[in-house]
């Protein structure tokens, strides 16, 4: 069933994250999330979706409380990860605790190869060379495009090597969840798939939850089980992924889709009317 989500979600025993009506502020000034609450179940995949700006990867930020550094905060609401109230936390202490984020645009240590962009996402790990080694055999299993280029500069590779490096990077951390932004950005289709599969099969097989951020509705709708769709700063509408795929508004306005009486995006009444949840 599809509704707004206004209100703060109840914590579930099967909740991993709970972001309960947060606001956030950049500068004292300006107003970026109103009221943002979602949920991610303990071994789910959470897509975030919406237009450029509408306030997803500041939501991943406060979440994993990467905001301070571009003068940000969360001045309203509360944010629990596993039980626990982590928004007062430092990102180390979240990593150590299990959540971490890929950034959008990837982030890898250029100067680095592969093999040591990896190992830089172990750093907070204390069991041992052993442990790491068998996690590293683990990430090239599941990127075998990592293995060819282990000793390759990360800056010399590929877009869709970097996304690969930075998600394998964050698995090295032992994460029980991460916040993917933007992973489909600047990649081609195929590539994209490819990552999105390797996302699923470290969900299913793995038991990482998944908070991904994404511009590319039609992908995150087919490997997301719910989802939230944001616009300026506040969720407007979230379901059951089928449900969001089967919407009408949704496939006109966020999946380029519509019936044969679509009519033309200039007619404003027309839009504001079809896209009602605004009102």
């Amino acid at each position: 069933m599809l509704a707004t989500a206004e209100t703060a979600p109840l914590a579930q025993p099967d909740t991993i994250l709970s972001v309960n009506n947060i606001e956030v502020i950049y500068d004292h000034v300006v107003l970026v999330l109103k009221g943002v609450s979602l949920t991610v179940p303990k071994g789910g995949v959470v897509a975030l979706l919406g237009a450029n700006g509408a306030g997803k990867t500041t939501t991943l930020k406060a979440i994993s409380n990467l905001l301070h550094a571009e003068r940000g905060e969360v001045t309203k609401g509360s944010i629990h990860f596993a039980g626990e109230r982590v928004d007062r936390l430092s990102p180390a202490e979240l990593v150590t605790r299990g959540c971490i984020q890929v950034m959008e645009g990837r982030h890898c240590f250029g100067h680095l190869s592969i093999e040591e962009n990896l190992l830089t996402g172990a750093f907070t790990r204390k069991d041992g060379h052993a442990a790491i080694k068998q996690d590293m055999e683990m990430i090239y299993n599941y990127f075998p495009r990592l293995r060819q280029r282990k000793n390759s500069m990360a800056g010399y590779t590929s877009g869709g090597e970097q996304q690969m490096c930075a998600i394998g990077r964050a698995m090295m951390s032992r994460p029980r969840m991460i916040l993917l932004d933007e992973p489909s950005m600047g990649l081609a289709p195929q590539v994209t798939e490819e990552i999105f599969d390797i996302v699923r099969d470290l969900n299913h097989k793995e038991g990482v939850s998944f908070l991904l951020a994404e511009q590319n509705t039609n992908i995150a709708l087919k490997y997301a089980t719910y989802g939230y769709i944001l616009e300026t700063g506040r969720v407007v509408m979230d379901g059951e992924a089928k449900s969001l795929r089967e919407n009408e508004d949704v496939k006109e306005f966020y999946l380029g889709v519509s019936g044969a009486d679509r009519k033309s995006f200039k007619d404003v009444k027309s839009y504001k009317r079809r896209k009602r949840w605004l009102s």
